[in-house]
């Protein structure tokens, strides 16, 4: 690897040393109150004395009315005077027991005045000088231990701190720390590079390998053809393996770095020991949701197989080869999906304990959280599917139907639980949202025509002055000529309004099977024929107003009817050049 690819590895160095940085913040947290060597604690409260951050001895009990703070202070400045007399550090346990104190009168006398006389402690001497006691008060309850036995392991983590604080003055330690450092960090640093350079060489070998096969079947190349997808694959997972790789070895590096110095020699302990502890519980933890991972994909297979065999139920009804009584063709569809939403709702319910930290506060308060966001914000949709719902089961629209919603008109292509979708036949899809069609009357033209045909109706206006009977007759022709109405059942004339200067005819068919599938076509031809019949028989329409009669009537004589650029059918328009 050159020096550039080594840039391009370490251009990520401030997210690692930001890892890091929260790695060992429990071990710096830890050390925070163990700057000093005796911590700060409230009177009559157990306090910790500290030798070069690292806890010594807990004092719980009161000697001589001394509280354990006031005890810890003392045994703090005990310590210091005597480390500063230079001599070996050597540290040792002195035992006094009502027993011991028996066979040593001398010292009888000055032990039962301070200690008491039925009383066993110890004292911890550095070169001979007392700097602190430890009292039975002092033990802790669980588990039980002797003055003798906590005595042992106080002497001998204050053998191992007070050895520290004199290593921090010794220069000719400090070098070979350093020196250590310096070989560790080339040699982390050359064990990375390589790491790198291995993964480049690995990844351009199976590259190379997968060109070079050639698995051919049935003439296409499969591996070539999945190469790319293969090498992408391999080159992510490389990278997670790389950054795993890097922040164990960094873990490493820094753990040996840190124990090379006094000084930083506790927070090395306390940073792998942490980092120990860490995995230990993920993994404890990971172990301990298996079970409850099992039974939650239990309870989702089950569910998926319930929903499955309901699905296949209401697919066969949807096509009428299940026939129940209270359920058809029509309503087979919105009970699959409801069904299926109520299944895997159960099923969540149900799986919900068993699924890892559901038990925990913060899980709990996501849950909370979820659930208001919802029932604030999902109003308007849960009216969308309740609407959807009615209009499913109330069967007021199909889809194939020919409707008129408010001023939409057009064939019903989809009724979903958001919204209901119409094609005008005008090139246009309209969208309804389910509240509004619910609260709009439906003129469906569809529901009582058979084999999926459609009514068809229109409408004009026309003078007083023209017999009504010739109006029937001239709107029954236009109806004779148009190819898509059916002659059975016959269509119908009907006088809607006698308005204050005309009359309002409606004209009523069904269309037959030579109608175009667009009912917007079929009108547009009604409309059409209605026009050529009344321009032939000299009768003007008086939609939209009619205020008085024009000097003669507005008709279009049938040798205009083809005005260029229109032509008669059958003849084929000229293209222009």
């Amino acid at each position: 690897m050159s020096g550039a690819a080594l840039f391009r590895c370490s251009r990520h160095w401030p997210l690692a040393a930001l890892c890091w940085l929260l790695l060992l913040l429990p071990a710096f947290a830890a050390g925070e109150d163990t700057a000093a060597i005796a911590g700060v604690a409230t009177p009559d409260a157990a306090d910790t004395l500290y030798v070069n951050r690292r806890p010594i001895v807990t004092f719980r009990a009161t000697l001589l009315g001394r509280s354990p703070a006031e005890r810890a202070a003392l045994a703090r400045a005990a310590v210091d005077a005597a480390l500063a007399d230079g001599g070996r550090a050597a540290v040792d346990v002195w035992l006094s027991t009502p027993t011991a104190r028996t066979r040593r009168a001398a010292v009888d006398d000055a032990s039962a005045t301070l200690l008491g006389p039925d009383m066993a402690a110890a004292g911890l001497r550095i070169d001979g000088h007392i700097v602190f006691y430890l009292l039975e008060d002092d033990l802790e309850p669980l588990p039980p231990t002797t003055v003798a036995e906590a005595s042992e392991a106080v002497r001998a983590r204050l053998q191992l701190a007070v050895s520290e604080v004199r290593e921090m003055g010794d220069l000719h330690r400090i070098g070979i720390g350093a020196a250590y450092t310096a070989g560790a960090t080339v040699a982390a640093y050359l064990l990375l590079l390589g790491v790198f350079r291995l993964r480049r060489a690995t990844l351009n070998r199976l590259g190379r390998s997968l060109e070079a096969l050639e698995l051919k079947r049935h003439g296409e190349e499969l591996v070539k053809a999945y190469t790319p997808h293969v090498q992408s694959t391999l080159d992510k997972l490389s990278k997670v393996f790389l950054w795993i790789f890097s922040l164990l070895l960094l873990d490493v590096w820094l753990t040996f770095v840190l124990r090379q110095f006094a000084f930083t020699r506790p927070w090395a302990e306390r940073s792998s020991q942490w980092l120990l502890d860490v995995l230990t519980q993920f993994l404890l933890a990971a172990a301990g949701a298996v079970p409850g991972l099992v039974t939650a994909a239990l309870i989702f297979i089950i569910a998926r197989l319930v929903a499955r065999g309901h699905t296949v139920l209401m697919e066969r009804a949807e096509r009428g080869n299940l026939v129940l009584g209270w359920l058809d063709a029509d309503t087979a569809g919105p009970t699959r999906r409801v069904g299926n939403f109520v299944i895997w709702l159960f099923a969540l319910a149900m799986a919900y304990p068993f699924l890892p930290g559901a038990s925990s506060q913060a899980f709990k308060g996501v849950s909370v959280l979820a659930g208001l966001m919802l029932s604030l914000g999902a109003s308007g949709v849960v009216g969308q599917i309740v609407s959807g719902l009615s209009l499913m089961y109330s069967r007021a629209l199909r889809p194939g139907e020919y409707v008129r919603i408010g001023e939409t008109e057009g064939t019903v292509t989809a009724v979903g639980m958001f919204a209901t979708k119409i094609h005008t036949g005008l090139g246009e899809e309209v969208s309804l949202p389910n509240a509004f069609v619910f609260g709009q009357p439906v003129r469906n033209f569809s529901r009582l025509v058979a084999n999926g045909q459609f009514v068809l109706q229109t409408a004009v206006t026309i003078g007083y002055a023209t017999p009504w009977r010739q109006v029937h007759a001239m709107l029954l022709e236009a109806a004779r000529r148009t190819p898509g109405v059916a002659d059975d059942p016959p269509p119908y004339v009907i006088q809607t309004a006698l308005s204050d200067f005309y009359v309002e005819y409606r004209l009523c068919a069904q269309g037959n099977r030579h109608a175009p599938q667009r009912r917007a076509e079929a009108i547009s031809q009604l409309h059409g024929n209605v026009q050529d019949v009344f321009n032939e028989h000299g009768v003007q329409i008086m939609s939209p107003h009619y205020m008085a009669d024009p000097p003669s009537p507005q008709v279009v004589p049938p040798a205009e009817w083809y005005t260029p650029p229109a032509r008669p059918p059958g003849e084929n328009a000229a293209s222009p050049r």
